[in-house]
This record gives structure tokens, C-alpha cells and sequence, in this order.
């Protein structure tokens, strides 16, 4: 068993052509496996945080989209934001044993699209990875950035940043790349854990905020555009009858 972990940390390092330092796929494998959601400590996180669910325990996805009479834009995305990423990231975390440098050597969504990693910091140029370093990458680099109260501020009356909308566009980008990812490559794994309604709950709502805030270019969600065209589809009729 030690010399199987050695291995999958070979290829991981392999695979990334990374320095000293980086995590490797099995500390990934289990950061994800125990993952633990993001809170953000906002003025008006918690209440905001409360209706966005209580909206969606009532089925209403629209509603739960709509930006609050009196809030501020940038905060509304900004709890919208971690709350996409907690349940993108918990939903992944149930697939890591099927998402393994093996059976997803490259981070991809069919065989049409492939996504590498740079981050501008420590991968400047684009590199292939699989998509479980793919995954764990993202992961780091979003948490990053909502630890970073420059970027996500928590005081009253503190100013977002003036490139805070581009910044949630980059993660709605490569969260939406992580859901192409399972429907592409582990549907069959979703269905037999019995997570498909929630999977399709979960991107319904994702494809809803990100396309009522123009958050995602169209030509992103070009590999999942029939489901895409379905939701928005559904979403049209809603706001019709709002």
C-alpha cells in the first residue's frame, strides 16, 4: 500500500511538472473527501445565505437567483459565489474515488474540450493536468481568494475591489468546467450513487445565476449545450409567469 501511494504521488508530481511544495493527489484526495464548506462573513451574509435556501427548499430556482430589494450587488454575488463553490466542490467530493489520475489523465469534458491550469502565479502558462489535479488546483486557488478579505471584504461599508465581477466570472468559468467534467466522464457514477437529480439540481441553479448574471460567455458551456438550452429554456417560462 506505501509503495501504491508513492506511485500516485509520482504521477501527480509527473503530471503537473510542479516545484517543491505543491499538494499532492492523495493529501487532495483526502482534503476532499472531508471537505468542509466555506463561510462568507459578510454584513449580510447570513441572512442573505437564508433565503437563498429557503427559496429553494420551495423549488423556486428563479426566485432564489433574483437579486434582494436593498442589497448590493456585488455582496449578493459574492455569498452566491461561495455557496456555488461549496456545493460544486461537495458534490466532486463524492467522486473522487472514480477521478483519479488513471481514469481522467487530462482535465476534459468529452473529447472536443480540454482544460489545462495557470493561475498566473505559480503556473503562469497553461499545463495539462489531470483532472483530479485539475480539481484540487482550483480548489486552492478559489479558497485563496475567499480567505482574502481584499478580495471578499466582511466589514459594513467596506468596497468590493473594482475587478471583483471579473474575478467571479473566472471562478464561475472553471466551476462550471468542473461540472462538464462529471456529466462528460462520471454521469454513470452519479446515477449509480443516486445523486442525478441532484446534480441536475445543483447545475440548474448554477446555470441560472451564472446566465441571468452574465457571468459565463456562451461559447464556456458549449460542451453541455443541450442541457444548457434545457435549462434556459425552463428558466424563460419561469420569468415570463414572474
Amino acid at each position: 500500500e506505501r509503495g501504491r501511494a508513492r506511485s500516485v504521488c509520482v504521477q501527480w508530481v509527473v503530471a503537473l511538472k510542479a516545484s517543491t511544495g505543491m499538494a499532492s493527489l492523495f493529501n487532495f484526495a483526502r482534503d476532499a473527501r472531508t471537505f468542509r464548506p466555506k463561510k462568507y462573513a459578510g454584513p449580510n451574509s447570513a441572512q442573505l445565505k437564508q433565503r437563498i435556501d429557503a427559496t429553494l427548499g420551495n423549488g423556486d430556482v428563479y426566485e432564489a437567483i433574483l437579486l434582494p430589494e436593498g442589497v448590493e450587488l456585488n455582496e449578493w454575488l459574492a455569498v452566491n459565489t461561495t455557496d456555488f463553490y461549496n456545493s460544486t466542490m461537495l458534490l466532486y467530493s463524492t467522486l473522487v474515488e472514480f477521478c483519479t489520475p488513471e481514469s481522467c489523465p487530462v482535465m476534459s469534458a468529452g473529447p472536443k474540450y480540454e482544460y489545462r491550469w495557470a493561475d498566473g502565479v505559480k503556473f503562469k502558462k497553461p499545463v495539462e493536468v489531470s483532472a483530479p489535479a485539475y480539481t484540487a488546483l482550483l480548489m486552492e486557488w478559489i479558497e485563496g481568494m475567499l480567505d482574502d478579505e481584499k478580495i471578499f471584504p466582511v466589514m459594513a461599508g467596506e468596497a468590493f475591489p473594482s475587478d471583483f465581477q471579473d474575478t467571479v466570472k473566472k471562478i464561475f468559468r472553471r466551476l462550471f468546467r468542473v461540472y462538464a467534467h462529471i456529466y462528460h466522464s462520471h454521469f454513470n457514477q452519479v446515477c449509480d450513487l443516486g445523486e442525478e437529480a441532484h446534480l441536475n439540481s445543483l447545475f440548474k441553479h448554477f446555470i441560472f445565476f451564472s446566465h441571468y448574471y452574465k457571468l459565463i460567455i456562451p461559447q464556456e458551456i458549449a460542451p453541455l449545450q443541450e442541457l444548457v438550452d434545457k435549462f434556459l429554456s425552463q428558466m424563460k417560462s419561469r420569468s415570463k409567469g414572474a
